[in-house]
């Protein structure tokens, strides 16, 4: 009897098949594209959107968790930049002053030029109207051929005291955040080997879920089967997919195989684009000299420099200092010079970058990285791109499942409308029939 159950149980699965082939076989393909699908889904809202939408954050709406997450993954990735790999020392040590100062001379020289023009007509048009045009000239080329030595020795002065004026980390965390996309940028570039892997691993996976549910619905038919496959179908091919990207760490041999993290198989490459991205987008000589001159210890650097500005303006104002300063009296000649300073330090931003190139060639900091990115052990390694997202990847995870099991509802709907359930009871007797001898 049991026997004949079973044969029973085959014929009406065979004759179910035969009915109904192309639902069938439609499924292993469906949860293929189950897979590939929400994986797709889940790589897209890691960065997407930019900005919250929805009706009120966190909870009811959604933000890229990238983008979300800016300072802090920034802040992660800096503690391991800063000092595991570079310091602001070793940026600024490459730096000569005297070059620096060569490199800049002609933006600083229009600079001055243009300047001590613009305050002296600002604050005392009829003094410097009345004085002799070969006294003007002498009182702005002398302060001119001062400045390559100021610039200098503001660089030499900066260099000495950097870790009280530069904060690294500040910059990288400010600009990231500042610009978001940059950050969506550094993780795409970085890892899109990676995220083309989640997506195609969940179509194979997805198909491989998809014999078991096809074989499953041959034998047993229930309405919550298709929704619940769907539902494991995209839970699985997530995880799995995350599992594979990050362990094992090390290389570790099952069977005749040698299975490798993807991510740290690929270190050495990976470590190169992550550099240049740096280099290239965040720790530039521009935001370099910006985020000393505007960052936390902006004051610092503003009295260091104008130290050295005020005392230029007064050792070359030669024999038309003490006329000025009787003329416009002494509070106003103070003044004058503190407006000199404050505007020569914001034009600075701009002026500085005729040393980009340079500063760029010699900092080396693209190469400097990513040879050291590439020998920093797995755990390290790791440790700068995953931990400030990996605390949200249940949310991917489960997105994927609950688009999955949407899925698996439509499957229900689309095998109640076009399964050919009567066809099947017939076709199954008949099979039954032969197979015991009865037909």
């Amino acid at each position: 009897m049991e026997d004949a159950a079973t044969i029973g149980l085959w014929a009406m699965a065979v004759a179910d098949f035969k009915a109904n082939t192309w639902l069938f076989l439609s499924m292993p393909f469906t949860s293929g594209v189950i897979g590939y699908v929400t994986n797709v889904i889940a790589i897209k809202m890691m960065f997407y959107p930019l900005n919250f939408w929805g009706i009120k954050p966190p909870y009811l709406g959604w933000q890229g968790i990238i983008p979300r997450k800016a300072g802090k993954m920034a802040s992660i990735a800096c503690d391991t930049l800063v000092p595991r790999l570079i310091t602001e020392r070793e940026i600024f040590d490459r730096l000569d002053p005297n070059r620096v100062a060569a490199e800049i001379e002609k933006p600083i020289l229009a600079l001055v030029d243009q300047l001590m023009e613009q305050i002296m007509v600002e604050y005392e048009p009829t003094l410097w109207e009345s004085l002799p045009q070969a006294m003007r000239n002498l009182i702005i080329k002398r302060i001119q051929d001062d400045a390559p030595d100021v610039v200098a020795e503001i660089m030499r002065e900066i260099r000495n005291n950097i870790e009280t004026v530069f904060d690294l980390k500040d910059m990288v965390v400010t600009t990231l955040i500042r610009d978001r996309t940059l950050i969506n940028t550094i993780f795409q570039e970085t890892g899109k080997q990676e995220f083309r892997f989640i997506g195609n691993s969940g179509f194979y996976f997805g198909f491989l879920f998809g014999i078991f549910q096809m074989i499953g619905w041959m034998f047993y038919k229930a309405d919550w089967q298709l929704p619940f496959f769907g539902l494991i179908v995209g839970y699985a091919t997530n995880w799995i997919a995350l599992e594979m990207i990050f362990r094992p760490l090390h290389p570790k041999r099952i069977g005749p195989m040698m299975v490798h993290g993807l991510f740290f198989k690929r270190q050495k490459e990976i470590s190169y684009d992550y550099a240049r991205l740096i280099a290239d987008q965040i720790v530039t000589p521009s935001n370099i000299i910006e985020a000393v001159l505007k960052g936390p210890y902006a004051d610092r650097v503003f009295t260091m420099m104008a130290k050295h500005i005020k005392r230029t303006i007064d050792d070359q104002s030669g024999i038309a200092k003490p006329f000025v300063a009787w003329t416009v009296g002494t509070r106003r000649y103070i003044e004058m010079k503190e407006t000199a300073v404050e505007r020569i330090v914001a034009k600075l931003p701009e002026t500085v970058r005729a040393i980009d190139a340079y500063a760029k060639e010699a900092m080396d900091l693209a190469d400097t990285l990513a040879k050291r990115l590439e020998v920093l052990p797995a755990p390290e390694f790791e440790g700068m791109l995953r931990p400030a997202f990996k605390e949200d990847e249940w949310i991917l995870i489960a997105v994927g499942a609950a688009l999955g099991f949407l899925v698996g509802l439509g499957q229900v709907i689309v095998f109640t409308l076009f399964g050919n359930e009567p066809e099947v009871a017939r076709t199954a007797m008949q099979t039954l029939a032969s197979l015991v001898g009865l037909g």
